[in-house]
């Protein structure tokens, strides 16, 4: 039988035939089948109906982390049925997240100043505003001619003392946490990101664990600086899972605070700066407490991604 005289069947039996012709569209998955695109619509409906503000973006995370790919596969595999091992996963997860447990505690990691953090409950979640603190670390420590010495206090899961290492190859940081737990954090993601020769991690409550006569180019620190009244009207995924330890701060937030303002002088080198996140609100305190103290010069705010002042910088003035 010549190729003119083969029928639909015989043709499309014929792989050699197929090579340089469309292949047929493929039918709509049956109303039964959940499918990637399914699972994203329905979850998205879902965690919404549960109060998440970015339940798309959650969907996709969850699912991504589900499937064990990157999120863009999702888009690529649109159409693809899902195993009933990844949808009993998914199923959990999901089930989570609407009870409020954050999307990085559930996929175990958050991105941070593009790198990739840890994160269980024993930790902080990394947020975007404390990337302003990041950023102005660097701009002081990166002309430096000789080796900065930072020190990061309470450093939870590292981010920020792992984040000034690894963009500023000469710095040698030290993280210190009250927590032994949240330290194991940060010396994992420490060895993930390939910084373990330039940081030393130390377990104690702020400088009580460093070697007297230590002194550093300067001092960060993201202190837990919630007030007692605003920690019961968090937000629930914030109240319910995340380390109180690294929120509370005490009747005006600033318990710790005002002992880093008092106590960092000690431990800086003539010149040496002093990095603190707070709330907004919190500045005028602050500034205040700082004058009183007499210690700081060059006093100034940096401003967050949404244009309000988050970090506090001074100088020592000895």
């Amino acid at each position: 039988m010549s190729a003119g005289h083969m029928d639909g069947s015989t043709l499309l039996a014929s792989g050699s035939r197929m090579t340089d012709q469309a292949q047929p569209p493929q039918p709509p998955a049956a109303p039964d089948v959940w499918t990637v695109r399914r699972v994203l619509e329905w979850t998205t409906g879902h965690l919404k109906k549960h109060g998440s503000d970015t339940p798309r973006l959650d969907a996709e995370i969850l699912l991504a982390h589900a499937r064990r790919c990157p999120r863009i596969k999702l888009y690529t595999e649109y159409d693809e049925p899902l195993s009933d091992a990844i949808r009993a996963e998914m199923k959990d997860l999901v089930k989570r997240r609407a009870a409020r447990e954050p999307v990085a505690y559930l996929v175990g990691f958050r991105e941070f100043f593009s790198l990739p953090f840890r994160v269980t409950k024993d930790v902080l979640i990394p947020r975007p505003d404390t990337e302003t603190l990041v950023v102005e670390a660097l701009r002081l420590v990166r002309p430096m001619e000789t080796s900065p010495q930072i020190l990061d206090l309470c450093t939870g899961s590292g981010c920020i003392a792992i984040s000034i290492a690894k963009n500023a190859a000469k710095a040698q940081v030290t993280g210190v946490d009250i927590s032994p737990a949240a330290l194991a954090i940060a010396q994992e993601n420490g060895a993930t990101t390939e910084v373990t020769d330039r940081t030393s991690w130390l377990v104690g409550d702020l400088f009580q664990p460093l070697t007297d006569g230590s002194r550093f180019d300067l001092i960060v620190s993201n202190p837990p600086y919630i007030t007692d009244e605003e920690l019961a009207t968090l937000d629930a995924d914030v109240r319910q899972y995340e380390p109180r330890l690294a929120l509370a701060g005490g009747a005006d937030g600033l318990d710790l605070v005002r002992r880093l303002l008092t106590e960092a002088p000690k431990w800086l080198k003539p010149g040496g700066s002093l990095l603190l996140e707070i709330d907004p609100k919190q500045f005028p305190a602050v500034d205040a407490f700082a004058a009183q103290t007499s210690a700081y010069k060059d006093v100034r705010s940096l401003k967050d991604l949404n244009g309000q002042p988050r970090v506090w910088a001074g100088v020592s003035a000895s």
